[in-house]
């Protein structure tokens, strides 16, 4: 009879906590995820450093620039402290335009994706405006809606409206016609099949399209807020470029690349609990 650890038998590990192994799991994304921007610092700062007539200025002197427009107190010039009231306006301008263009596209994607009247009259001009690029409608804008925030809020709602708009219809189209014999077995006719069949089956690509359409709605702020208003990360970006002011242009890059992933970041976190029950978006 054997007792105790058999000779040569080496003891079982000790499970590790669940709460523990989540921990070490998120670090490791994290350092992972740290990885590539180091690195591309690191590039930055020795092909840069040492060159004070270098158009592109040193990591450094980008991140006293970003201290400045946040807090001032470093070059108290015009730019300084003045960072906070720039992303104020490009967020209002940014969600603004995001939510017309929600509110405007889901409906709009709904009844183009199951109505085939609604289809045959909306889709042939919907497909041949959606090749054109923002950045082409910046002087009809103008001229429609003259200078300042209105031409602006037009620029971005173009910017998101379509990848709702698209990929709506694509999740509206692919619900399977099964669905619909079953919703009808059960008594759900009509319009009614629109909020219970329709569109929690296509939940999964709307919010694909939502999440497309805040980052062109990010993508196109910068041409949105060349018509002339004086506040965004878009207006300090061009009035910097116009006063060579390199550093500035790159902390206004920044901001918005770290606002658009935040926003991202929201959209995908709304989804998860709305899609618990979808695989792909657990």
């Amino acid at each position: 009879m054997s007792t105790g650890v058999e000779a040569g038998a080496l003891p079982a590990p000790a499970p590790v906590p669940r709460r523990a192994g989540l921990r070490l799991d998120g670090l490791r994304r994290l350092a992972l995820a740290c990885v590539v921007p180091a690195a591309l610092v690191a590039i930055w700062q020795l092909t840069t450093a040492g060159r004070p007539y270098s158009l592109i200025p040193p990591p450094a002197e980008v991140w006293a620039e970003l201290q400045d427009l946040a807090v001032g107190g470093i070059n108290d010039d015009a730019f300084s402290g003045t960072l906070w009231t720039h992303l104020a306006a490009s967020l209002s301008r940014v969600y603004g335009g995001f939510a017309l263009a929600a509110a405007a596209a889901l409906p709009l994607g709904l009844l183009i994706g199951r109505v085939p009247l609604i289809r045959a009259l909306l889709d042939p001009v919907l497909q041949v405006l959606r090749p054109v690029p923002v950045t082409a409608w910046l002087p009809l804008a103008m001229i429609l809606f003259g200078l300042g925030p209105r031409s602006a809020f037009f620029l971005v709602f173009l910017g998101a409206f379509y990848p709702i708009l698209v990929n709506t219809v694509f999740g509206v189209r692919s619900v399977e016609p099964r669905l619909f014999e079953a919703a009808a077995m059960l008594g759900c006719t009509g319009p009614a099949q629109f909020l219970r069949v329709v569109l929690p089956a296509a939940l999964p690509s709307i919010f694909t399209g939502l999440r497309l359409g805040l980052g062109f709605a990010w993508v196109v702020i910068v041409v949105g807020e060349m018509t002339g208003v004086q506040t965004g990360l878009g207006a300090i970006i061009m009035e910097a470029r116009q006063l060579s002011r390199t550093e500035i242009v790159i902390c206004g890059m920044a901001v918005i690349g770290v606002a658009g992933f935040v926003s991202d970041w929201l959209v995908m976190q709304l989804g998860r609990r709305l899609l618990a029950w979808s695989p792909n978006h657990g």
